[in-house]
């Protein structure tokens, strides 16, 4: 069959109503006639926590590359972030960073934008654009189970539904929902490789680089108004001989910080309260805990252990059926201290809603497939490029290539710290927005050759406005 599928209106169903979920029915929503959503929970109402999402308590951020991608699926969808009380973050005008190699300057140029907010008003604002679609359902408490079809054409899923007030297993019934388009959107639990397997298709390689990293999160009431107010992280050094360790605070909606510090194996953050602010004094800076010693705690200490990177090559395999389609977690999950799964999500989205504006025409799976890798890639090169260089790395460790390769990375760090052509070549890569071969144009070798062209700073950047604000504060303490 040459043509696209004649029958209308066609039907696409996406596992999972989490961001990747939201984001593949905005993606395929104006090339079919429905789109159904499994659910296997309840969906919140306004910019509440959503059960099975234990990743929302940590720190998220939107890199430009990601900026740009939702807003061109959603068009508005930013501004309404905004007007929602997330923040619009100039690159690297309102950033202290403490890299390795030293302080990052705040240069006045903005080049690049990030878009803070808790996870759950990120998910609501986007959650309630995507469903003021009419066409665009969801079916709560349910489960996707298995696929229809065989290893040529998948048809379908076959769902499990709960009633109201019933727990999983208790009184649910199994349904076959058809479809033409199935997307797995279900995250890192996805089941797709054993469905897979069971239409017969195997061979499906897998990557998994764990550095062992833990990460404990808090919410604080900041101390100053957060609006213009900076993001602050301190970078974790693979080549200290102590066990890895970072830290960042981002200013999100209610003029809060969300915090989050991590640590490898041998110096992990635990639940303990009491112990959360001393344990951000021994980063590599104290700045973070100088800072979180003028707010106020506003919640618990959230752990998760869950920070490996995982990715499955689907685009490698010899044969993929039609009418199937996997995104976001489902293929690869990062690392969240780097803060780009996010944006590889919205990026896969709209290289999917690019190809399907063409139909459902034979061999789009495959190029849908495709597509979405080549975000993936971009991020895993950067993620997992920094990963393995950690003492506590497991299922990778770094060759004669990959040390050379850091060595060069570092020295771009480095010379981006008192060089804006660098800063800008090496900011370009890290938020998705050029791929990681951009960093050996001869431009940029050349500046890696010649160095910082300014002095590195002595400590954190903060404006005099900044200054005065914290000074009052400790002022009234």
């Amino acid at each position: 069959m040459s043509e696209a599928i004649r029958h209308s209106p066609a039907r696409a169903v996406v596992i999972g109503g989490s961001m990747a979920g939201m984001l593949a029915a905005a993606a395929v929503k104006d090339q079919v006639g429905s789109v159904e959503i499994i659910e296997s929970h309840d969906l919140p109402e306004g910019p509440e926590p959503r059960v099975g999402v234990p990743q929302a308590v940590h720190i998220h951020l939107l890199q430009s590359g990601g900026v740009d991608a939702l807003e061109e699926l959603l068009p508005g969808v930013i501004d309404q972030l905004a007007a929602s009380g997330a923040h619009r973050i100039p690159v690297t005008t309102n950033m202290v960073i403490y890299s390795p190699e030293g302080w990052y300057r705040r240069w006045r140029r903005a080049t690049h934008r990030l878009m803070t907010a808790s996870r759950d008003l990120t998910d609501h604002v986007v959650r309630e654009q995507v469903l003021k679609e009419p066409h665009v359902n969801v079916r709560t408490r349910s489960r996707a189970v298995g696929l229809l079809g065989d290893g040529c054409r998948v048809t379908g899923v076959r769902i499990r539904t709960s009633g109201e007030g019933e727990g999983e297993g208790e009184g649910e019934r199994e349904t076959e929902l058809r479809a033409d388009l199935v997307i797995d959107a279900s995250g890192r639990a996805s089941r797709m490789p054993q469905w897979l397997a069971e239409l017969g298709i195997g061979g499906l390689a897998e990557d998994r680089v764990d550095s062992g990293l833990v990460y404990a999160s808090r919410m604080y009431r900041a101390p100053v108004p957060t609006h213009g107010w900076p993001v602050v992280s301190v970078n974790a050094d693979p080549r200290l001989p102590e066990p890895a360790s970072a830290g960042g605070i981002l200013p999100i909606e209610g003029d809060r910080w969300h915090v989050s510090l991590m640590g490898a194996p041998g110096g992990q953050p635990t639940r303990d309260a009491d112990a959360f602010e001393p344990f951000a004094r021994t980063l590599r800076h104290p700045i973070i805990a100088d800072l979180l010693a003028l707010a106020e705690p506003l919640t618990d200490v959230s752990i998760t252990h869950s920070t490996a990177n995982r990715r499955y090559y689907y685009e490698r395999l010899r044969t993929w059926p039609e009418g199937l389609v996997a995104l976001g977690d489902s293929v690869a999950a990062f690392n969240p201290m780097y803060g780009q799964g996010l944006s590889v999500i919205a990026q896969g989205a709209l290289a999917l809603r690019a190809l399907a504006r063409g139909g459902l025409v034979p061999g789009l799976s495959r190029r849908v497939q495709r597509a979405i890798a080549r975000p993936v890639e971009a991020a895993w090169a950067l993620t997992v490029g920094q990963d393995i260089h950690f003492a506590t790395t497991t299922g990778r460790n770094p060759h004669f290539t990959d040390r050379l390769l850091q060595r060069y990375v570092n020295r771009l760090s480095l010379t981006a710290t008192g060089s804006f052509r660098t800063a800008t070549a090496l900011t370009d890569v890290l938020t998705l927005q050029s791929p990681p071969t951009s960093l050996v144009r001869p431009g940029v070798l050349l500046s890696a050759l010649v160095g910082p062209l300014r002095p590195q700073l002595e400590g954190p950047q903060f404006t005099p406005e900044e200054l005065a604000l914290l000074d009052g504060v400790r002022g009234r303490s």
